[in-house]
């Protein structure tokens, strides 16, 4: 479900208008070739992306992990708040979004990598990192081929810190079936300030979740 921005970042790229119509352009290409590994043309609020990630942690973030970034609306969003020293990981399937956001976003906190959210442990490892602290998808779960949404949910939870959470933003509640083995604290909220209203949803790797692994 990876989503083009409504406002210019502060970070990195092209500027003003030409921007703008640029991501539009870049992203509606790829919606047509790819409708099911995107998800939806409607573009993320801002009031969505705000609340997405209004329960960040920032100060105790050093990895963070997100999945689909597209063209990069949160992709800004968490550069613009994460701390200097912390790393961004970018996975995404597509190469084309690859080698956009590699053009657009001059961020030495940025790393885009091409491949799959269930291969996420060693693209970490790869980074230098043993964990993340928090991981995002927007991946529509509930197009993915079968068995593959259950393999990232199994996989992000063993990337996750003990503490750390998976935010994910979807249209529809497939993933929470998904969810529901492998981690015990899963919490949904709605955003209706968003067309159409979407689920907001947290699974979080708990102490004794970390312990039994």
């Amino acid at each position: 479900m990876a989503s083009i921005p409504l406002k210019k970042s502060k970070t990195g790229g092209k500027s003003g208008v030409r921007s703008f119509f640029s991501q539009w352009n870049m992203f509606f290409r790829q919606f047509v070739r790819h409708p099911g590994m995107i998800g939806s043309i409607i573009p993320s609020s801002d009031a969505l992306v705000d609340r997405m990630l209004d329960g960040v942690d920032w100060r105790r973030t050093r990895l963070f992990v997100e999945y689909g970034p597209g063209v990069g609306t949160f992709t800004r969003t968490v550069l613009d708040r994460l701390p200097a020293d912390a790393t961004l990981l970018a996975i995404d399937l597509n190469l084309d979004f690859v080698a956009y956001l590699e053009a657009e976003i001059v961020d030495p906190r940025l790393r885009v990598v091409h491949g799959s959210a269930s291969d996420v442990r060693r693209f970490i490892k790869e980074a230098g990192h043993y964990h993340a602290d928090y991981v995002l998808s927007g991946i529509p779960f509930s197009t993915l081929p079968g068995g593959v949404g259950a393999a990232i949910c199994e996989e992000t939870r063993a990337a996750l810190r003990p503490g750390g959470a998976f935010l994910i933003y979807q249209y529809s509640r497939f993933v929470r079936r998904l969810l529901s083995p492998v981690f015990d604290h899963v919490t949904e909220e709605r955003e209706w300030r968003n067309i159409p209203p979407c689920h907001l949803i947290r699974a979080t790797r708990t102490q004794e979740l970390a312990q039994a692994a």
